[in-house]
Order: C-alpha cells, then sequence, then structure tokens
C-alpha cells in the first residue's frame, strides 16, 4: 500500500475516531484536533482551563477510543518523584527488586500538575523526553506509544506552582479551553443529568497508531515552508536579526528549536487530517498558537498594555 493511500486510510480513520469521541464530548472541536494532532505527532500536551471544563474527561474518553493503557496521577502538594517513577523495594528473598509506577502506561493524565511543587514535576522530564525512566542506576523503557495529557488550572489560582520553562518546553501544545456555548452546555447539562450509560468503541490500537505516526513524519516538506518556520521561531528572539519591533518591545524570551521541530510535525499532522499530502505556510499557521504560547516570555511592558501571547503570535505571524 502506497503512503498516499495510508494516508486516505489515516483521514477515515480520524474522523471516525473524532465521532466516537464526540459522543462523550459536545463542542470543544479544536481542542480535540489539537490534542489528536500531538499524540500523531508524538507530542505530549498541557491542558489549561478553570476547573469542571472535562479536561479529564476529555483525556479518558481519547483513551478508550484508542484503546490504549491509562493511567491517572493526581498531582497534590505532597506528592513525591518515586510516587510517580517507582521505587525499589526489599522482597521476600531480600534482594531489591524494582516497583513500576503509575508512569509505566500508554497515556498518563498528569491531573493539575502545577500543584505539585517542581522536584516532583521534575519527575516527568526524563520520561516525556526519553520516553524511559531511571531508577536505581537501572534504566527503563516505557510502553510505546506514551503520552503525557497534563492539565492545569490558571496560575492566578492558589496554591499552584508554575510549571519551569524546560518542562513547559517538553510539551508539544498548551491548549487553552474556553467555557461552552449556550447550546453546548444545554446539551451538557441534558446528557450528563440523566441515567444513560455511553458506551465507547475502540477505534484504533498501539499498533496502528505507532504506523500512523511513522507516516507523519514521512510526509514530505516544501522548502519555503521549512524556512517560513524557522522564521517565524527566530522572530520570537529579541536578539535575532529577524525580530522585529514587537519582539523587542514586548518579549523578554523567545522559543528554542524544539518550536521549529514541533511547527513542522504538526503542519504535517494538521495536513494530513485536512487530506493534503504535504503541509503549506496556512498548517503551520493553524499550529502555531498553541506550540508557541508557552514557549515565549512576555515582559511588563506587554502586560500593561494589555498584549496577550495570542495577539503577539497573532502580530508575529
Amino acid at each position: 500500500m502506497s503512503d498516499k493511500s495510508k494516508l486516505d486510510q489515516f483521514v477515515k480513520d480520524y474522523e471516525n475516531l473524532k465521532t466516537e469521541i464526540h459522543k462523550v464530548i459536545v463542542g470543544q472541536d479544536d481542542v480535540i484536533n489539537q490534542v489528536l494532532i500531538s499524540i500523531f505527532s508524538r507530542g505530549h500536551c498541557l491542558l489549561v482551563g478553570v476547573p469542571g471544563l472535562a479536561k479529564t474527561l476529555l483525556v479518558n474518553t481519547i483513551s478508550n477510543c484508542l484503546g490504549l493503557n491509562f493511567n491517572r496521577i493526581q498531582f497534590t502538594p505532597d506528592l513525591m518523584p518515586s510516587d510517580i517513577i517507582g521505587s525499589e523495594i526489599l522482597d521476600e528473598n531480600r534482594t531489591f527488586k524494582f516497583l513500576k509506577g503509575p508512569i509505566f502506561s500508554n497515556i498518563i493524565l498528569a491531573d493539575e500538575i502545577n500543584r505539585t511543587p517542581p522536584k516532583t514535576q521534575a519527575a516527568l522530564l526524563e520520561a516525556m523526553q526519553e520516553k524511559a525512566v531511571t531508577a536505581a542506576g537501572n534504566t527503563y523503557p516505557l510502553e510505546k506509544p506514551f503520552f503525557v495529557l497534563a492539565t492545569q488550572n490558571p496560575i492566578e489560582q492558589e496554591g499552584t506552582y508554575p510549571l519551569p520553562e524546560a518542562q513547559l518546553d517538553r510539551f508539544m501544545f498548551n491548549i487553552l479551553l474556553d467555557y461552552p456555548k449556550f447550546e453546548e452546555e444545554l446539551s451538557i447539562v441534558e446528557s450528563t443529568t440523566n441515567d444513560t450509560e455511553i458506551s465507547l468503541n475502540q477505534m484504533l490500537d498501539a499498533k496502528s497508531i505507532q504506523k500512523y505516526q511513522e507516516l507523519i513524519r514521512r510526509i514530505p516538506v516544501a522548502q519555503n515552508v521549512l524556512e517560513y518556520a524557522v522564521k517565524l521561531v527566530n522572530k520570537t528572539r529579541v536578539n535575532s536579526e529577524l525580530s522585529p519591533q514587537l519582539t523587542k518591545d514586548f518579549i523578554n524570551w523567545g522559543a528554542g528549536p524544539r518550536a521549529s521541530q514541533y511547527l513542522i510535525v504538526g503542519a504535517k499532522c494538521h495536513a494530513a487530517i485536512n487530506n493534503k499530502y504535504s503541509p503549506d505556510i496556512e498548517d503551520v499557521k493553524a499550529v502555531a498558537k498553541p506550540i508557541l504560547r508557552h514557549r515565549i516570555v512576555k515582559n511588563y511592558r506587554a502586560e500593561a498594555e494589555g498584549y496577550s501571547m495570542d495577539r503577539i503570535i497573532e502580530e508575529l505571524l
């Protein structure tokens, strides 16, 4: 089967998967698209929104439809790194044995990740980057595919620890969840206040997800699209010769090379789900906001003049 016919099959499977997810999740079409793009791009997601917007339900629904192992870790102020990655115990034969923690799964829901101190947040760093965990000098590979989907309440809320930049950079997308529209909320209230059980069908399995991930990576990219993505990221850096006045005025710190890599991989996947065999500049623009918004640090002047991160990115685009 050629790559073109495999991509056609991917589009069909993707649409079926979304239809299945919408049995449970009302609206949030952009959010679902972005989470699925990150999964098929081998990325991780950070979902940001106030409590009660179905962030946890969304992740649970996606893991059921994808037929993957799923573990939820509730991040609390007293959570320790060993509670995530596991620890060595002394067994009945008086030998040390590694007891695997909840990180050993396909999909990890890191619920309210900013409720725990940086020491525990850092326990996820190696797992997210290397797809492996090191404990007591031994390295243990994680199951493939492996994704961390973290939820976060807005930083302004009490009892939260802002994620360090190195941790944020590991996430492909920073997805903002907003309140549902009036009609959507009506539908949510109607469907969740009765006794109806919704049964979900498994649409894909681990093997087919990995095949599609490899397929996305093989999609060719034109030189002008590559240059556009790299130029866009360079524009966010204050000391770059490509940076406009907007960057010099409002940005303290720009995005690193990982942003350029994710822009291209994300554009490939965005093109594929829209029935295109190669991404164009519009596909890069479509994934730019969730990829860049957590990699740029704006300054006090931007805050004072009411420049949101999305507005800065829009003007850079």
